[in-house]
């Protein structure tokens, strides 16, 4: 059991967080949490300029909040989409005003929008299918904004051939597209840096960040990643020993992708049910995989800049990524948006919400610089509850 005890501390300061055979029992040694990891709490609390008790109350409502549509939901009622502001209260999209009642019975605020978010999806999936065409090189990024009830489309460079073309053919939608210019590129997050990781290939320069874990219905367990990881099928090691391989993804350098994937895990071996915290308190138990509304406190664990919190800014973005190593930009789709800061080698990454498992790390701003824990700064994640549902997999809870 010394050898065991000896090998989790060592997945944790690494956030690989893998188990060998024979960690039978190894959870007793992980001392039980609190409802909301201290650090989500400070870092909540500072972002707010609020007391950590009103912090605490915020998460509290959120929660409460976030339980109400989903009761609707339940109840059959139809919305259109749904976000938190800056207050922390949510907006309920709907249609129809029989709807909208319904939502106002709950306590919570209803919305009869211009578009709405399944308009909005519309527009980015036509945008979609035109950066499928022609990668739209300079295009950041393109996001339904459901507080702005806007389709919003950034751009680094306005001054390429394809982003000029991109660009008419987002005018084309009128006011329903916001236009932010902003000269940030972005690029997929398996960067070369030192620190601890997990290996590609056992490459020493070459590394991502462990995801969750996941099993198929006949039992088989995988690593669910970034699928930029694991193009090519790599061997992935934690320290010096080989966990497991990767096994299918949907990313690839120059076409119109998803960053979804999977690595099969090696007898042997496990992804624990708790994420690292990087010396921030108790690792955070995984419950479950329910997905955050917009506005959300998040945050992440990864193994270049560790534990970093911020909120879920939207979903269903499509960005452009660059190539450092001169490939050829890559459109990938489907993605979260959030103000977690991330930097190279954070790829993979688990994100969480509460103990809600949220996405693993897709990319950010190309040389973005995270100062801790509350640093706030851009990143996207693949979102969990997709890849789950793509791949016909259950997360694995504690």
């Amino acid at each position: 059991m010394a050898h065991v005890r000896h090998y989790l501390l060592a997945a944790a300061a690494a956030g690989a967080l893998v188990v060998t055979t024979g960690a039978t029992g190894a959870h007793a040694d992980v001392p039980p949490t609190p409802r909301y990891e201290p650090q989500m709490i400070e870092a909540l609390a500072d972002t707010l300029g609020v007391s950590e008790s009103a912090a605490v109350r915020r998460l509290d409502e959120q929660a409460s909040q976030q339980r109400r549509l989903d009761r609707l939901h339940r109840d059959g009622v139809r919305t259109d989409g749904a976000f938190f502001d800056a207050k922390g209260e949510l907006t309920v999209n709907v249609r129809a005003s029989r709807a909208a009642a319904q939502v106002k019975a709950t306590g919570l605020t209803a919305r009869i929008p211009s578009r709405g978010e399944a308009e909005l999806t519309r527009v980015t999936s036509a945008l979609d299918a035109a950066a499928a065409e022609r990668v739209p090189s300079g295009i950041a990024s393109w996001e339904a904004d459901l507080a702005s009830d806007t389709v919003k489309v950034t751009v680094a460079d306005s001054t390429a051939p394809a982003a000029r073309a991109f660009l008419k053919k987002a005018r084309g939608y009128g006011d329903a597209v916001r236009i932010v210019k902003n000269g940030q590129e972005l690029e997929a997050k398996a960067a070369v840096a030192p620190g601890s990781r997990m290996n590609i290939n056992n490459q020493p320069g070459s590394w991502c960040s462990v995801g969750f874990g996941a099993r198929s219905a006949a039992g088989r367990q995988y690593l669910v990643t970034a699928g930029h990881c694991v193009v090519g099928n790599p061997g992935l090691y934690f320290n010096g020993s080989q966990f497991a391989t990767g096994s299918t993804t949907r990313f690839a350098v120059g076409r119109n992708s998803v960053d979804m994937g999977l690595a099969t895990i090696q007898a042997g071996s496990s992804i624990t049910t708790a994420v690292g915290t990087w010396g921030n308190g108790a690792s955070v138990a995984v419950r479950g995989g329910q997905r955050a509304a917009v506005g959300a406190t998040l945050c992440k664990s990864g193994s270049t800049t560790g534990w970093t919190c911020g909120r879920v800014g939207a979903y269903n973005v499509t960005v452009t990524y660059t190539d450092r190593n001169g490939g050829p930009d890559t459109v990938v789709s489907g993605l979260g948006r959030s103000t977690v800061c991330v930097e190279g080698g954070d790829s993979g990454g688990a994100y969480i919400a509460g103990n809600q498992a949220q996405g693993m790390t897709s990319g950010g701003p190309t040389n973005q610089s995270c100062g801790g824990v509350n640093d706030q700064g851009s990143s996207y994640f693949q979102p969990l509850d997709d890849t789950l549902r793509h791949y016909g997999l259950t997360l694995n809870t504690n």
